[in-house]
């Protein structure tokens, strides 16, 4: 017997990705449900113009939305997919194989970025897997502010399939530097919360380490000049991150 998928999409202002991925996402879906938190420019009107239940909801919070479209889920398996995201013809494949032999358990899946027009192969960014496909009724998102989870009962191990989804995450440097200073923002709100402290060289100490492993351990100069802005902006978002812990610190002393 062959399972059924219900893929669930997330937007706000997406008018650049969204049509992208519902078309990748219709040859493998048997319901597709965009959760969108009020768009002002055309994701609203290119989502109505395609087969797909279109909700809409007040942001609050990656974990909050994804556990919200898991209950409006018509299936019981979901495949959760963020907006800028797209499977490519060989994943694709790979999930119309497992619906029809039948699902079990959960699925991962390598996520390849595309960084200003270049695909990153290196630089700690590949491959980036990700547990994407499983049963909600089991499933549950956790983490507040930034880097939601998924976590499933029985912490079952992921099978991974073939093929990419394929991110098409920064389209400029100052996209890239914009969300890597709003995660480092969130990040160090949540880390003061769980009681963490620093010292005044950490900032620097911790950026030139990242620096050092995305560039060279993780060999980010194979990906070339993009490797090494890569590296240059997730180093001074690091900075930011724990300056931004130190001035929480500071201000509730």
């Amino acid at each position: 017997m062959e399972h059924k998928i219900t893929s669930t999409i997330i937007t706000f202002n997406e008018e650049r990705n969204i049509e992208r991925c519902i078309d990748a996402l219709a040859p493998i879906s048997d319901e597709i449900i965009v959760l969108d938190s009020f768009s002002t420019d055309r994701t609203i009107e290119i989502c109505k113009s395609k087969k797909v239940r279109f909700e809409q909801r007040e942001w609050q919070g990656y974990s909050n939305a994804k556990n919200y479209l898991n209950q409006l889920a018509t299936h019981e398996y979901v495949f959760s997919v963020d907006a800028d995201e797209a499977p490519d013809v060989t994943l694709q494949n790979a999930i119309l194989a497992i619906k029809k032999e039948g699902l079990s358990g959960v699925y991962e899946v390598n996520r390849l970025t595309n960084y200003c027009g270049k695909w990153i192969k290196h630089s700690g960014w590949y491959p980036d897997v990700k547990t994407r496909i499983f049963p909600k009724s089991t499933s549950q998102w956790e983490g507040a502010y930034v880097h939601e989870e998924l976590v499933v009962e029985g912490n079952p191990e992921a099978k991974n399939l073939k093929g990419h989804l394929l991110h098409y995450s920064y389209y400029s440097q100052e996209d890239h530097r914009q969300r890597a200073d709003k995660y480092s923002e969130l990040t160090a709100i949540k880390m003061y919360e769980k009681g963490k402290r620093v010292g005044p060289f950490k900032p620097y100490i911790s950026a030139l380490g990242r620096f050092v492993a995305m560039f060279l351990i993780k060999k980010g100069f194979l990906d070339g000049k993009a490797g090494f802005t890569i590296a240059r902006i997730s180093a001074v978002s690091n900075i930011y991150k724990y300056k931004e812990l130190r001035r929480l610190q500071h201000e509730n002393n």
